[in-house]
């Protein structure tokens, strides 16, 4: 990187990073075997202009969102920026789209790297003639409340501390139904204190209180700090939302059939050429879930009919279940496979971006693509990096430690740094040395006797106060030792638990406001300084 940006940045292959799948990789070298399952390499330089072409979208749609997107961005205390994208969305502007499950306090770190990647791809969709604004989804239809109620943050003596918070909601609920009581303020506070006296904090404090829900919250956290950015958030489970989006919804019933066929043949092809499938597909599904009783349950058909579904223990004709998505849209929603047809029929979306998790999904997900859409959207990986702060970066540099050998776990880290400070044969050289000793004086008392044998007793003498002293100096050289040991399992600690948690990498584990708070929104633009669309590679980026 050029030398006047404030950060240091340097690549590291995908391929080096554990658990990576082949699938990923593949996709991201476009290799032929990959292709059939995409409709675009992830190079987006080399296929935006034929894309813009290919979108359409119906303008009295396009009105009716463009009405959503200004209420519920207002409401949530959106910056004049992203009411100004509203507007040139209003005026035909495409969409940049990504999402991200509404997790406690602004959620993993990621979370700002797929808005910001959403950011950069309007950014050079511009600078390529399309007019073009970055729009985050909130996944707000989400009903798994224990992957978004708590946050890890780096608290002290190198650990990270699990905050969370207890909600009474129905098990299952969508946790965009889920509203936070007093419970919500000591969870803040404990953030809070965390972070220090710091924007982040106040933004925290003004997000998350009483009565906002877990969808709220989080955006209007989201629009304070991506408020000069104009990133437009988007809540689909708005009843007048899902209203525009149930013809994507009748169309997953009325051809429930076909999808399940479609998948089930994508999910053998995957396979078959080596790969995994993301998502199992279970025989008779819809791809839809509905809320019955406050609990987000899967649609079924009723295995052998074409004509009728199950909701739970509920037997439903499709007559029925097709009027009442037509009556209550709002109590439905589509799994992680349909829910990209539903995003690119409520959005005139030029590229998704999103994890590897998310693109093997769009493996699976072309299939949908191909029975219920016009055009296959394609899908670029979102901005990946692991954030080196100062004193990290120190001690790597301290330990010659390469940020690949964080992949080995704690244990293995802390062998790395006493190779490189503590001597190899410490305790052989002090037992050498008293075999030296021992054979040295054994040799003076054999010359001593025979010169004088009354000497005999202060050559033995000798020798024990010499071996008194070797030993002393070994167990001051021992406690040194174990001192520098207890040091080096801190340092193996820290580094471990701040750049490789969990022996995952950093982006999914530790908290964005942690960073926020402690780096401030600078912290945004030193990230995007790092950023192109066309590079692929897992960043380390040393603040």
């Amino acid at each position: 990187m050029s030398g006047a940006l404030p950060v240091k940045s340097e690549c590291l292959p995908f391929h080096q990073v554990p658990h990576t799948t082949k699938l990923f990789t593949d996709f991201l070298s476009w290799s032929p075997k990959v292709q059939p399952f995409y409709s675009r390499p992830a190079q987006f330089s080399s296929w935006i202009k034929d894309e813009t072409s290919a979108v359409r979208y119906d303008n009295a749609r396009r009105e009716r969102v463009a009405n959503v997107l200004e209420r519920q961005n207002s409401a949530w205390g959106a910056s004049p920026e992203t009411l100004e994208n509203i507007r040139r969305f209003r005026a035909g502007a495409l969409a940049a789209v990504t999402g991200q499950q509404v997790g406690l306090f602004g959620g993993p770190l990621f979370s700002l790297f797929k808005a910001l990647t959403a950011v950069k791809i309007a950014e050079e969709a511009r600078r390529a003639g399309t007019d073009c604004i970055p729009v985050f989804w909130l996944a707000t239809q989400d009903h798994d409340i224990a992957e978004v109620n708590h946050v890890e943050l780096p608290g002290q003596d190198a650990a990270l501390e699990t905050i969370s918070v207890s909600t009474r909601a129905v098990e299952g609920a969508p946790v965009g139904r889920i509203f936070f009581g007093k419970e919500i303020a000591p969870a803040v506070e404990k953030v809070a204190h965390l972070l220090g006296d710091c924007e982040a904090a106040d933004w925290l404090r003004a997000a998350y209180k009483d009565g906002e829900s877990f969808g709220s919250a989080f955006a209007k956290l989201f629009a304070r700090v991506f408020a000069k950015w104009g990133v437009v958030l988007m809540d689909a489970s708005d009843p007048e939302m899902t209203a525009i989006a149930a013809p994507v919804f009748r169309s997953a019933v009325e051809r429930s059939a076909e999808i399940e066929k479609g998948l089930l043949q994508r999910g053998a092809e995957l396979e078959a050429a080596g790969y995994h499938q993301q998502v199992k597909v279970v025989p008779n599904s819809t791809l839809l879930f509905v809320v019955q009783n406050g609990v987000r349950l899967p649609v079924h058909r009723v295995p052998g009919s074409s004509s009728e579904f199950l909701i739970g223990e509920e037997r439903i004709s499709s007559a029925d279940l097709l009027q009442r998505i037509a009556s209550v849209s709002e109590d439905f929603s589509a799994n992680v496979l349909l829910r990209p047809v539903v995003q690119d029929y409520l959005l005139p979306t030029i590229a998704y971006t999103g994890g590897a998790a998310e693109v093997a999904y769009f493996a699976q997900g072309r299939a949908v693509y191909e029975l219920l859409a016009e055009r296959v959207t394609p899908i670029i990986p979102r901005f990946s990096a692991t954030l080196i702060e100062p004193r990290l970066q120190a001690l790597l540099e301290k330990y010659t430690l390469p940020f690949r050998s964080l992949f080995s776990g704690a244990a293995a880290v802390r062998e790395q740094l006493a190779a490189h400070v503590l001597p190899d044969d410490f305790q052989k050289a002090f037992d050498r040395a008293n075999e030296a000793v021992q054979s040295s004086m054994a040799s003076v008392r054999e010359a001593v006797i025979r010169i004088d044998k009354t000497l005999a007793d202060s050559a033995k003498n000798a020798e024990e106060k010499m071996g008194y002293q070797l030993e002393q100096l070994r167990a001051r050289a021992a406690r040194a030792e174990l001192r520098q040991t207890e040091v080096l399992g801190r340092h193996a600690e820290l580094l471990s638990n701040a750049l490789y948690p969990h022996k995952t990498l950093q982006e999914r584990e530790i908290g964005a406001i942690y960073f926020l708070g402690r780096h401030g929104s600078q912290l945004l633009d030193d990230i995007y300084s790092c950023m192109q669309p066309d590079c692929q590679d897992h960043q380390l980026i040393s603040l």
